[in-house]
C-alpha cells in the first residue's frame, strides 16, 4: 500500500512532532500518559463555544457512579434525540475535560442535547468495564427519559477512537436487548473495531502518522480485552438495524479495519453513510486549532449527522423530532 499524501498543514504538523520528539506513550507511567493528552488537547484544539448550559451528572454505573456531562445549546428543550457521547484514548486515557471542547462544538452545531460519559479506564478497570459502563448509561437514560428535564425520544451512541467502539458496541447490545428508548443512529469517529493488525492500512501508517503501534500495543494490553469477545471486536458483533455514520481519516492506521466494519453493516442492507478526511491522522477533532483543515472535516461530519437524523425521522413511524 502506497502511503497517501497528508495535506499541507498536517505535513507540517507530522514535521513538528519529529522534529519535538516525546517519549511514546507507552514509555510513560499511565498517569503521565493522560495527563499528556491533557496537555495536547490544551493546546492543539479550539476554545470550548459557550452554552447555555453545561451541567455535571453522577449516573449510577455497574461499580458506583459514573461523572457525565450534559452540554446544550437551550435551557429549554422539547422531546427529541439525544447523543450519547464516549470519548477516545485507547481505553485508558482520556476524560471529560480532553473533549470537552469538541462537545460543546457538537451541541451547538447539531442543536442536540450531548451526553459525555466517563467510563471506567484500564489499567485500572480492564475489560469489559468500559463497555459495562457505556451500556449502563445508555439504559439508565432510557429508563428514565425526562432526568435532564426534556423527553428523551432516540439515543445515538456517539465516540471517537476507542469511544467509537463503545459506541458500536453498545448500539449492538441495545439491538439485541432493545432499551426502552430506541437506537435511531450511531456515529463512529475513526473508531477502533478490533480484528488485530494485519491491515494494510496498520502497515502503512502505523509510524510517523501521530498513532503509532507501539501505543496501539500498549493500549490494548492495558485494557487487556479478550480477543474474540465481540464486546471488543465488532467485526464478529451482531449487526444491528441502525443506520451508520463511519467517519474516518486516510492517515490512520484504524482506517482499513474500520471500513471492513461499515462493510458488514451494508452486505446486511443496513444505511452506511461513509466520509473521509484525505491526507488526515487520527485523532483530529482535538486538532481543530493546530490543524485548521480538520474543521472541514468536523463540519462535514455535522452535516451528515444531521442529514442523517432527517433521515430516520421521515421513515419513521416514532419521528425523533417534535413538532
Amino acid at each position: 500500500m502506497t502511503p497517501a499524501q497528508p495535506r499541507p498543514d498536517v505535513a507540517a504538523f507530522l514535521a513538528y512532532l519529529a522534529e519535538n520528539a516525546a517519549p511514546p506513550l507507552s514509555t510513560l507511567p499511565v498517569e503521565a500518559a493522560r495527563l499528556v493528552m491533557r496537555a495536547n488537547c490544551a493546546v492543539a484544539d479550539l476554545p470550548p463555544v459557550p452554552l447555555a448550559r453545561v451541567q455535571d451528572w453522577s449516573i449510577p454505573g455497574p461499580a458506583g457512579a459514573l461523572p457525565a456531562r450534559l452540554y446544550d445549546r437551550r435551557l429549554d428543550r422539547m422531546s427529541g434525540p439525544l447523543v450519547l457521547f464516549f470519548h477516545g484514548g485507547g481505553f485508558v486515557i482520556g476524560d471529560l475535560g480532553t473533549h470537552h471542547s469538541f462537545c460543546t462544538w457538537l451541541a451547538d452545531t447539531l442543536d442536540l442535547p450531548v451526553l459525555s460519559v466517563d467510563y471506567r479506564l484500564a489499567p485500572e478497570h480492564p475489560f469489559p468495564a468500559a463497555v459495562e459502563d457505556a451500556e449502563a448509561a445508555a439504559r439508565w437514560i432510557a429508563d428514565a427519559p425526562d432526568v435532564f428535564g426534556f423527553q428523551v425520544t432516540g439515543l445515538i451512541p456517539c465516540g471517537d477512537s476507542a469511544g467509537g467502539n463503545l459506541a458500536i458496541v453498545t448500539t449492538q447490545q441495545l439491538a439485541e436487548r432493545p432499551a426502552r428508548v430506541p437506537v435511531r443512529a450511531c456515529w463512529a469517529l475513526y473508531p477502533y473495531v478490533g480484528g488485530g493488525t494485519d491491515w494494510p492500512s496498520y502497515h502503512a501508517f502505523g509510524e510517523g502518522y501521530f498513532l503509532a503501534s507501539g501505543d496501539m500495543a500498549w493500549f490494548d494490553e492495558q485494557y487487556g480485552a479478550t480477543h474474540g469477545d465481540p464486546r471488543h471486536d465488532c467485526l464478529l458483533g451482531a449487526i444491528p438495524a441502525v443506520p451508520l455514520l463511519l467517519h474516518t481519516a486516510e492517515l490512520d492506521p484504524l482506517h482499513d479495519a474500520a471500513n471492513a466494519y461499515a462493510d458488514r453493516v451494508e452486505a446486511a442492507g443496513v444505511a452506511v453513510q461513509r466520509l473521509e478526511a484525505n491526507g488526515m491522522i487520527h485523532g483530529f477533532i482535538h486538532f481543530r486549532q493546530a490543524l485548521p483543515s480538520a474543521q472541514a472535516d468536523c463540519a462535514a461530519f455535522a452535516t451528515a449527522a444531521r442529514d442523517m437524523l432527517a433521515a430516520v425521522d421521515a421513515s419513521s413511524d416514532y419521528p425523533l423530532l417534535a413538532g
